[in-house]
């Protein structure tokens, strides 16, 4: 089902020393495992195995359903869910017809297919129809006798199940998985540690799910499964970012976007995209993250079906709220609620009407806000779904509190928003581990505040804070886990990394020194803002704001080292509401304190009493009591010094200084990242020129690869990669006509693709006597020729040697034997002009085929095998004289079973009963197998 990358390199290196059977067997499955890993070069082994399997009468059946499979992959990657399908239903009926011959390999095929056929109904957003192909997989596997695709298969369902209820899905399935996984194979170990790590992940315990992702990452990559990994890459991400550390959550987001972005596959990049949208916008990164989410929908448009376009709308209509745009969150909730009505899920039906509540609340529409709170509330009610019953009632207290309604029947409390605070809280009690949220016990104990019944408000403000400080205990044990886990799994830490965790653990250490967990809650939030500036001044000013924020500070100032290390420069200062010069301190000062506190890389503190002098004041500044001074360090590196000075004394005791020594961590990231910002700027135009160097390089190469280099006209890679898009067209334009009465204009219209075999007669006589040179002079001219009759929009294509391929696109049936009529003037008409300046006479002779064959049954033949029947007819011409052309037609006598290999091994006893029509040029005998039989013209395609 899966090999691992050296099992591909070692079938890879021995392809070139195998013939016959043993070759086939290589490219067989080089075919399938490239399947993912380079869908190009798997679809050229497949058109190399196609001639191949006239030799294997037996087993042919069963491999062109595994050829099939391994088109129908690319085109679900690349979203053409509809081809997709086709090929894959093609499939499963060629398994059904190998195997009374094949049992064990007709069922591993088939599945394969329901496999691929399962992911396909996903993307389709019918998850039913998806988990029912599971079921017909595992079945198949369990009847060809595979164990490994036995254990992916169900790991897979335990997957789709755990998304839907975990704890049912973890009964049902960890029974049949162990969790040892010694001796079990890695591609299905892959899996199994997939289904324990979603688990996990439902259970919140992120550690250990990101644990478990990680295992299976690994494995999805060295197994070729590069959807697969794309998405664990974005789970891990995730699970970061539910432990708060959203630095490696994005590590992980741009890991699986650079697996993502050079396969083109737009369900694999939007997810990525609209997962780090969101990574970002928790981190205060808005701007970016708008941006993203703006990118990964138009990515998803064409998968708007699936569920990954409902989570990048409600990730849009988040993000709009925080931004404050309440018309732009109204319309991507609304628009959430119809995909959720759709998909039958109640998360995306409740959170989108709670959505739509909050924006049509702030958008002066209360009585619409409260019928979509009122929405949500009944819907997570008929779910049992606790936690967006407590969101619900949360929306309509806030809709309650911000608008004058009347309050709801049956009203226990005094007033509407505490009718509902009640409930709520009631109802969070009820949820067992659940810790009540600060801010809904604040806003009740606001309200019982409000009417007067201030002990109960005391009361449950004291609850507030112990919940806070639970909730705090829980995120710094969540920072530790994510420390930890990244430690163990990381092979190399970048100086980045290396930063965050200097950082982490300064938060750490404030966090356990501080006293109330509401000045904890404001050092993470400005932490988060500080590090998120990627310019010097806003860095100075965020950290200005907020030290006057938190700290006595009348008078602060940045002093960082100029480039040669010897001098301090006051960067920022400002004291008493007043800038201050940007003052030069040499580091060698022996009165500077800023100069001191970076030579020897510690805090210094202080204290004056009110009969003291400061010492080593600077001109023009203020007398202060209580000076605080911290280097800026980054790792081992000193960047420069932060002081804080009061006029007050004994300013800054031990939760102060370890207030300052934070933000001094904070500014110090900060500062590293924007200079490291402004060095990636100076040298991004440089980056960006040479990117359109190789762009253009590579384009020019990919002409290159889709041109014959003698004629200049395209080469079978260029027909292989553009041909299926025809295909698809014309299959439109006749399905679309089956499903209602056809008009005139649609009898007329041109859905027809018709396929020109055109073969040079006696070329290699031309290479014998007049040499290569002649030869090659001739094919030049034949190029030539064929420009002139078709048209500029038909593939014109070197099949190979004097023999080419031309598909003339949207062209009607029965204009088809006129254009090789012109062809065939066109060349025995006027002589080939030889090097030496000689003129030499040829013909040539043509077979053609239409797509489809049966327009009543458009899917019966690939347009492979007309391209086969095409060759017949060129057979048929050579062997009635050359100078010719002959082509088949279907009549209303053709049977639709078994009709391409009555055509190609009894075309002689088609056409005598009808079945077939063979028309040409010649009016005499044509020559069908060996035999001369004369075959008579029809009126409206005879040429004389």
């Amino acid at each position: 089902m899966f090999a691992l990358d050296d099992e591909l390199a070692q079938w890879d290196s021995l392809l070139q020393e195998v013939q016959g059977s043993e070759r086939f067997e290589l490219l067989t499955a080089l075919a399938w495992h490239l399947r993912q890993r380079d869908p190009t070069r798997a679809l050229q082994l497949s058109a190399e195995i196609v001639p191949l399997l006239e030799s294997l009468p037996a087993a042919a059946v069963l491999h062109r359903a595994r050829l099939l499979l391994i088109a129908a992959e690319p085109q679900w990657l690349r979203g053409e869910l509809d081809t997709a399908q086709y090929h894959l239903e093609q499939a499963l009926l060629l398994c059904a017809q190998a195997a009374p011959a094949l049992p064990a390999a007709a069922a591993a095929c088939r599945a394969d297919a329901c496999w691929t056929m399962a992911w396909v109904s996903n993307d389709r957003g019918v998850s039913a129809a998806g988990n029912s192909w599971l079921r017909q997989a595992a079945a198949a596997a369990r009847e060809a006798g595979d164990a490994v695709r036995i254990d992916v298969i169900d790991a897979a369902a335990g997957i789709c199940d755990a998304f839907g209820d975990w704890q049912a899905a973890q009964q049902r399935w960890n029974g049949r998985f162990d969790a040892d996984l010694d001796g079990v194979p890695p591609i299905a170990a892959g899996w199994i540690s997939d289904f324990f790590g979603t688990c996990a992940f439902q259970r919140s315990e992120f550690g250990r799910a990101i644990g478990h992702l990680m295992l299976s990452f690994e494995t999805a990559l060295a197994t070729g499964q590069i959807r697969r990994a794309i998405i664990i890459a974005a789970n891990i991400g995730n699970g970061f970012t539910s432990l708060n550390a959203h630095e490696a959550a994005l590590d992980w987001m741009q890991r699986g976007l650079d697996l993502a972005r050079p396969t083109g596959w737009p369900l694999s990049i939007g997810m990525c995209l609209m997962q780090t949208a969101e990574t970002l916008r928790q981190l205060g990164q808005r701007d970016a993250a708008q941006s993203l989410l703006r990118e990964a929908l138009n990515t998803l448009a064409p998968l708007s079906g699936s569920r990954a376009y409902a989570v990048a709308l409600e990730y849009q209509g988040d993000l709009a709220l925080d931004l404050g745009n309440h018309v732009a969150a109204l319309d991507s909730f609304t628009r959430l609620a119809a995909r959720g009505d759709a998909l039958c899920q109640n998360d995306f039906q409740s959170s989108a009407r709670r959505g739509q509540a909050h924006a049509l609340s702030h958008l002066a529409r209360p009585g619409e806000a409260l019928a979509a709170a009122q929405a949500a509330l009944a819907l997570a009610r008929d779910h049992a779904d606790a936690s967006g019953q407590i969101a619900a009632l949360n929306v309509l207290a806030d809709i309650h509190a911000r608008h004058d309604l009347p309050g709801p029947e049956l009203m226990m409390a005094p007033n509407a928003v505490l009718h509902y605070l009640q409930l709520a809280l009631e109802i969070a009690a009820t949820i067992e581990g659940y810790t009540v949220p600060g801010a809904l016990l604040d806003a009740a104990a606001r309200e019982y505040a409000a009417i007067g019944d201030y002990e109960r408000a005391y009361n449950i403000a004291l609850r507030a804070n112990a919940a806070r400080d639970q909730t705090h205990s829980k995120e710094a044990t969540n920072r530790a886990i994510a420390m930890q886990v990244q430690y163990q799994t990381e092979r190399a830490q970048t100086e980045s990394e290396h930063h965050r965790q200097l950082a982490a653990a300064e938060a750490q250490r404030a966090e356990v020194l501080q006293q109330t967990s509401a000045t904890l809650e404001h050092l993470s939030a400005i932490g988060q803002e500080i590090t998120a500036h990627l310019d010097a001044a806003a860095v100075f000013r965020a950290l200005d704001r907020h030290v006057h924020g938190l700290l006595d500070a009348t008078h602060f100032s940045i002093f960082l080292l100029t480039a040669n290390g010897e001098e301090l420069v006051c960067t920022f200062g400002i004291e008493a509401g007043k800038p201050l010069p940007p003052i030069r301190v040499p580091l060698s000062s022996p009165s500077a304190n800023s100069a001191r506190c970076v030579r020897e890389r510690r805090e210094i503190l202080i204290e004056l009493d009110e009969q003291g002098v400061t010492p080593h004041l600077i001109p023009g500044t203020l007398p202060t009591m209580t000076l605080l001074f911290a280097p800026l360090r980054v790792g081992e590196r000193v960047m420069g010094a932060m002081t804080v000075q009061s006029l007050r004394a004994r300013s800054y005791g031990e939760r102060e200084r370890l207030i300052f020594r934070t933000l001094c961590a904070y500014g110090a990231i900060a500062l590293d990242n924007a200079s490291a910002y402004r060095q990636v700027a100076a040298t991004q135009e440089q980056l960006l020129e040479k990117n359109l160097e190789l762009e253009q390089a590579y384009k020019a190469l990919e002409e290159v690869s889709l041109t014959d280099q003698l004629t200049g006209l395209r080469n079978r890679r260029f027909f292989l990669q553009n041909v299926d898009a025809d295909v698809a067209m014309s299959l439109r334009g006749y399905e679309t006509g089956q499903h209602r009465e056809l008009t005139e204009c649609d009898l007329q219209a041109q859905n027809d693709l018709v396929f020109f075999m055109v073969d040079l007669d006696h070329f290699k006589a031309v290479n014998d006597r007049y040499g290569h040179a002649a030869g090659d002079s001739i094919l030049v001219q034949m190029q030539e020729r064929l420009r002139e009759v078709f048209r500029e929009s038909d593939y014109v294509i070197r099949w190979g040697g004097e023999e080419f391929l031309v598909l003339a696109r949207a062209t009607h049936r029965d204009d088809a034997a006129g254009l090789a009529e012109r062809m065939r003037r066109v060349v025995a008409e006027r002589d080939f002009e030889l090097p030496d300046g000689g003129r030499l006479s040829k013909t040539c002779s043509i077979g053609f085929a239409c797509f489809p064959f049966l327009p009543e049954q458009p899917r019966l033949l690939s347009w492979s095998q007309v391209v086969e029947l095409a060759d017949q007819g060129l057979y048929i011409a050579k062997r009635s004289g050359r100078n010719a052309w002959a082509a088949l037609y279907s009549t209303e006598a053709t049977r639709a079973e078994g009709v391409f290999p009555r055509l190609m091994q009894k075309l002689d006893q088609a056409v005598a009963e009808g079945e077939v029509r063979l028309v040409s040029n010649l009016a005499g005998p044509l020559v069908l197998g060996g035999e001369r039989r004369r075959i008579g013209l029809s009126s409206d395609l005879e040429l004389g």
